[in-house]
């Protein structure tokens, strides 16, 4: 800020409005970070680095001014994946080459083209992603570790379940009640939150009120494990770990990474848009802004980041005026993981881990999401489902590319819309009137008009009111009409009339 522009940012009062509403997205943040580090299988101070990236630097020159940056749950399945099949050193190139992908698509101007997504298909990876974060986090609930896959860690967690009240191996009934506790108080919080308070959080209250609670009980529970200093965390990748980005697989990751960070950032950044008067996007700006964070965050072996849309919700709703008050809350996570280590180390994992099984819960919603697209066609419920269905089964990005077909296939059929009426006339002849766009998808039921036309029937071809017609239905026209003498029968069109809709030039008339 120059001066004259500092100065006035003090005197109308946006510096008061930053700093508390950095407060409150602070205090929202940090069990998120850690939670999502933990759900990622990696130290939590991977969270609070990525949180701590997010804030200050791509806070300083995001595209979206009131966008919080920070961890994501949605990534947390792909990191889990990443790190279980190729190993924690793996994550960090893989998130440089990311963020570089992200940054140069921003300089290429492609921000808009990652909002070219189908509803449905973001509504299902979401709703997908809650579910698998449900299904892992159940098992860290109870201390014990989970498994790489949602449908493994459903079909587990019953085992689970009877090992921790039966005092068998990690699994602890204490984590289970502590568990379900910041649950119930979150569930509760949002229930019966009175108005003076509604800007306190309730995943916070949950931490603070059973971190004090198992440490008066003296719990035997599995607590965070937070360095003495954040300098300790940091693990930058070596040239070893740099070379295995040749790798296919890790090349597939990393475009993988990129394109449902993007996706989830502008996304997020379109709906925070639409909760305040301030500027608006810049979306190529935002994409760019997300690369170099991601850049960092992967040279110094943290998670990825995402513009995410609860914690910038929250900055919005907390009266935020500026894109300083992003940087605040950056700068209190690092002065509370730098001075406060100890009170970290204080927290039980269950606890977050009740966190993320809300939020989860919470993404998933799928009574709502399909509430919301049976108002468009009960063909976006069947996209939905199909895209959470494939997530949960096999893998995100398996299920969002599913998605995705399922969409193009839809609006393929909808662009194929066509109505044949084959109408006689009584003078023995008929017409074929063909109205809509004549594809590929059309063909068989062209040709089950055709095939009743009686022998010896003078066909005319009526095509006022047809959009378009494909190379695949011309071809079906000329060889009924070459082969039509053979019953008698006579086909009467304008050939070169049809030919110009084939290649897309307007009607004559």
């Amino acid at each position: 800020m120059n001066p004259g522009s500092l100065k006035t940012y003090f005197d109308q009062g946006l510096f008061g409005r930053d700093l508390l509403g950095s407060l409150v997205v602070f205090l929202v943040a940090l069990p998120l970070c850690m939670g999502i580090a933990i759900a990622s299988d990696l130290p939590p101070a991977a969270g609070l680095i990525t949180g701590i990236v997010g804030g200050v630097v791509v806070g300083a020159i995001a595209g979206s001014p009131l966008q919080v940056s920070g961890p994501a749950a949605g990534l947390a399945v792909l990191v889990f994946e990443l790190v279980r099949e190729h190993g924690a050193s793996a994550l960090g190139p893989v998130i440089l080459l990311a963020g570089a992908i992200q940054l140069l698509a921003g300089l290429c101007r492609a921000g808009v083209w990652f909002r070219m997504t189908s509803p449905a298909v973001v509504a299902g990876m979401l709703s997908g992603i809650g579910i698998l974060i449900v299904a892992s986090q159940l098992h860290v609930l109870v201390d014990a570790v989970p498994k790489a896959r949602g449908l493994e860690n459903f079909a587990a967690f019953p085992d689970a379940l009877r090992a921790a009240f039966a005092g068998g191996g990690d699994a602890s009934a204490s984590a289970l009640l502590v568990g379900i506790a910041t649950i119930a108080i979150m569930l509760l919080w949002d229930k019966l939150r009175p108005a003076r308070l509604r800007l306190l959080p309730g995943a916070l209250l949950a931490v603070v009120a059973l971190t004090g609670l198992s440490q008066a009980l003296a719990l035997e529970v599995k607590r965070v494990q937070m360095p003495s200093s954040l300098l300790a965390a940091i693990a930058l990748p070596d040239a070893a770990a740099l070379s295995r980005l040749a790798e296919p697989a890790m090349l597939a990751a990393a475009f993988t990474f990129a394109l449902i960070a993007s996706a989830e950032t502008l996304l997020s950044a379109a709906a925070v848009d639409r909760m305040h008067d301030g500027p608006r996007t810049n979306y190529d700006r935002e994409l760019g802004a997300q690369g170099v964070g991601n850049m960092i965050c992967g040279a110094l072996g943290a998670l990825p980041m995402t513009g995410v849309i609860v914690r910038s919700a929250t900055n919005v709703q907390a009266g935020s005026a500026t894109r300083m008050a992003t940087i605040f809350h950056g700068l209190l996570i690092l002065l509370f993981a730098a001075l406060l280590p100890w009170l970290v180390r204080m927290t039980p994992v269950a606890c977050l881990a009740g966190i993320l099984v809300y939020t989860g819960a919470k993404m998933a919603n799928l009574r709502q999401h399909a509430r919301g697209f049976a108002a468009f066609g009960k063909g976006w419920v069947a996209i939905y489902f199909a895209t959470v269905i494939a997530i949960v089964a096999t893998d995100l990005l398996t299920g969002v590319l599913i998605g995705f077909a399922l969409s193009l296939l839809r609006l393929a059929l909808q662009a194929s819309r066509l109505h044949v009426r084959l109408v006689h006339d009584a003078d023995g002849g008929a017409c074929l009137r063909l109205e809509g766009s004549a594809t590929f998808l059309k063909v068989p039921a062209m040709a089950r008009a055709l095939e009743r036309v009686p022998p010896n029937t003078h066909l005319r071809l009526v095509h006022d009111r047809l959009h378009h017609l494909d190379q695949a239905c011309l071809e079906l026209l000329r060889d009924w009409g070459r082969n039509a003498a053979a019953r008698g029968c006579e086909l009467v069109v304008d050939w070169q009339e049809l030919q110009r809709r084939v290649e897309g030039a307007p009607a004559r008339g």
